[in-house]
C-alpha cells in the first residue's frame, strides 16, 4: 500500500517528530523511527517488524525501497523528508518499526556464554559505542542494568550504527541483573579500581560477564559487593580512566582471546 505526503503540517509528520523526541510516546506506542538504509536492513535482519517505510524518491531508489518488507510504503517530498531526517548525508529512507521485548526474565543464557553488562549508562553516544563493541566481539547478550536512556532513542540507534539491532539486548534493574547472574552462575568481572587485579590475570573461559559503569562515578556499591572479581586495565599515562566503550573492548577481546575467538 502506497501513499504520498507533501506537507510538513501533515498529522503523520507531526507524529513522527514527536516519536523521535519523546521516549514516553515510543513506550506507549511501542514503535520508534529508524533512519538510513543500512540501519533499516539490519533491523529487518534482526527480526524487527516495519509498520511504515517512508522514502524520498528524489534521493532513494524506489526499486530498492520496495525490496524491504513493510506494511505500508509512503512517499515523501524532499521538504518533508528533510524535516524528519536527522542526518544530512542519508539515503532518503526512514522506517517506523515495532519495538521488541528486552525483558531479562525472558532470557535463558547458554552455558559458558559471554556477556557485557553496562550499568546506569546515560549518554546515548556511549550506549551506541558499547553496542558497536559488543557486536564486534560477538557477545551472547548485552545487559543494560539500571538503564538511564531509552534504548530506542534516535541518538542510540544512530551512534550504534544499527548495532542496536544486531545484539541481543536485555534490560533490568541492578537487583534483577545481580540475581540473574547468581541464578545462572555467571561470574561477573567488574571494571573498577577498588579491590581490583590486572584484567589479564583472570580466567574468562566459563560463563562470564564483563561489567562496566559510568566514567564519572564508576560502579555503585550494590555492584561492587556482588562481583566475582574487580579488574583494572593498567594505565601508563597521567589519567586513571578511559572511554567506557574502549575499556569494554579491551576486556571483551581478552575474554575472546582466551576462548580462541
Amino acid at each position: 500500500m502506497h501513499k504520498e505526503i507533501t506537507s510538513i503540517h501533515n498529522p503523520l509528520v507531526k507524529h513522527l517528530i514527536q516519536l523521535q523526541e519523546k521516549a514516553k510516546l515510543r513506550k506507549q506506542s511501542q514503535t520508534f523511527v529508524i533512519e538510513g538504509k543500512r540501519e533499516i536492513e539490519l533491523a529487518v535482519q534482526g527480526g524487527y517488524e516495519l509498520e511504515q517505510l517512508l522514502y524520498c524518491d528524489v534521493i532513494a531508489d524506489v526499486n530498492q525501497v520496495e525490496k524491504i518488507p513493510a506494511q505500508q510504503y509512503i512517499s515523501l517530498s524532499k521538504e518533508v523528508y528533510q524535516k524528519l531526517a536527522y542526518r544530512e548525508s542519508t539515503e532518503g529512507i526512514l522506517a517506523v518499526a515495532k519495538t521488541q521485548n528486552h525483558d531479562l526474565q525472558d532470557f535463558t543464557p547458554k552455558p559458558n556464554g559471554l556477556y557485557l553488562i553496562a550499568d546506569a549508562i546515560e549518554k546515548p553516544g556511549n550506549i551506541g559505542a558499547l553496542l558497536r563493541t559488543a557486536d564486534a566481539a560477538h557477545v551472547d547478550a548485552v545487559i543494560l542494568s539500571n538503564p538511564k536512556t531509552d534504548l530506542y532513542n534516535p541518538n542510540v540507534v544512530r551512534s550504534s550504527v544499527g548495532c542496536v539491532f544486531t545484539n541481543r539486548i536485555l534490560l533490568g534493574s541492578s537487583e534483577q541483573v545481580i540475581s540473574f547472574c547468581k541464578k545462572y552462575e555467571i561470574k561477573v568481572f567488574g571494571a573498577a579500581l577498588q579491590a581490583s587485579v590486572p584484567y589479564h590475570t583472570q580466567d574468562y573461559k566459563g560463563a562470564t560477564a564483563i561489567l562496566v559503569g559510568t566514567e564519572a562515578t564508576g560502579l555503585p556499591m550494590e555492584w561492587l559487593e556482588n562481583t566475582h572479581q574487580n579488574i583494572v586495565i593498567p594505565m601508563q599515562g597521567k589519567i586513571d580512566s578511559m572511554n567506557v566503550s574502549v575499556a569494554a573492548a579491551i576486556l571483551l577481546f581478552e575474554a575472546k582471546r582466551q576462548r580462541g575467538f
